[in-house]
């Protein structure tokens, strides 16, 4: 069967070279970085329903170089159902097909891809019974940086987003731009022109360092990306998300002169001059909680799915 009907997280037209992009291939105007990273299908996955013993899911990959994120930006096809992982197979650099079992399960199926590997499904089978696309869910576009993104989560599955939408049935599109996503307006009125029904809003850390922000400049920024997102979704609800904690940057002066606690705090201040939900990020977790002094670990992101999500869904629900 062909793939495109069962896969998720996609909101953009592909190309030859990018099936499954996360940012318009289109736009010109994105950043370098930006760009690079939005060409890994991060989030991008199967949803399907049917009572087949089990699926057979042929591939391509184009790498086996995962970069920074090493095993955890995925090398194999994971399916998850009934809230826990039911099989998992190694996917192959270049052309392949994995048999995973759907369990005894009922319900939706979720197969998280080897996104790291940059695959294309390329074909989607049922074995010992049918299968049929998963219906639509209520879609959440989640845009931030690096930690929205999934680093460093052991696999794409444990990454927050991913865990906020398997658990409150909401059709993430991830939109986290590792070591880019500082607000730019082209990402704003990408997002503007989707169709939503909750939008996240979680970057930050990189305004700090990568392209270092005054505390005036955050204000602005920030100011100017929720108004332009607000003019596509003038009635959507919009959550904020202002940077987890991050121990060297929270006192320390980046060359304009601003702390990432003056970052923080000129996001919130913006956030709450307007009509969305601000959620405070530097209380969900500890330091401890980070993998590499950045980056949440598996429980991290645990954490955040659970209160982000929670957050989330409310507002979809509301």
């Amino acid at each position: 069967m062909v793939p495109q009907p069962f896969i998720r997280g996609c909101v953009f037209k592909g190309t030859s070279s990018v099936p499954y992009p996360r940012a318009d291939p289109a736009d010109t105007r994105l950043p370098r970085d930006t760009w690079s990273t939005a060409q890994l299908p991060v989030g991008v996955r199967l949803e399907l329903v049917g009572d087949a013993e089990a699926i057979d899911v042929s591939y391509t990959t184009a790498t086996d170089d995962l970069g920074y994120r090493g095993d955890g930006a995925g090398r194999t096809f994971a399916i998850w159902r009934d809230g826990k992982q039911v099989d998992e197979d190694k996917a192959e650099l270049g052309e392949g097909t994995v048999r995973l079992s759907l369990g005894d399960g009922e319900g939706l199926a979720i197969v998280y891809l080897p996104e790291g590997m940059k695959p294309t499904v390329v074909s989607v089978d049922a074995v010992g019974g049918s299968i049929e696309p998963a219906p639509p869910q209520p879609r959440w576009i989640a845009y931030g940086d690096s930690v929205a993104e999934g680093w460093v989560a052991s696999a794409p599955a444990l990454a927050w987003p991913a865990i906020a939408g398997r658990e409150q049935g909401l059709d993430v599109v991830n939109m986290g731009y590792a070591g880019a996503a500082r607000g730019e307006l082209a990402s704003a009125e990408q997002i503007a022109a989707l169709d939503a029904d909750v939008i996240s809003i979680s970057h930050g850390t990189n305004c700090w360092t990568r392209t270092p922000h005054s505390t005036a400049m955050m204000r602005a920024a920030v100011a100017s990306f929720l108004d332009v997102v607000r003019q596509g979704h003038p009635e959507t609800p919009i959550v904020v998300v202002s940077p987890v904690v991050r121990p060297d940057a929270e006192d320390t002066p980046n060359r304009l002169g601003a702390t990432l606690a003056d970052l923080r705090r000129a996001m919130a201040e913006v956030a709450a001059e307007r009509d969305v939900l601000l959620v405070r990020g530097r209380e969900l977790i500890g330091p401890h909680r980070l993998a590499d002094g950045i980056h949440p670990d598996d429980e991290g992101h645990r954490i955040l799915a659970e209160a982000i999500g929670a957050e989330v869904a409310a507002a979809v629900h509301q």
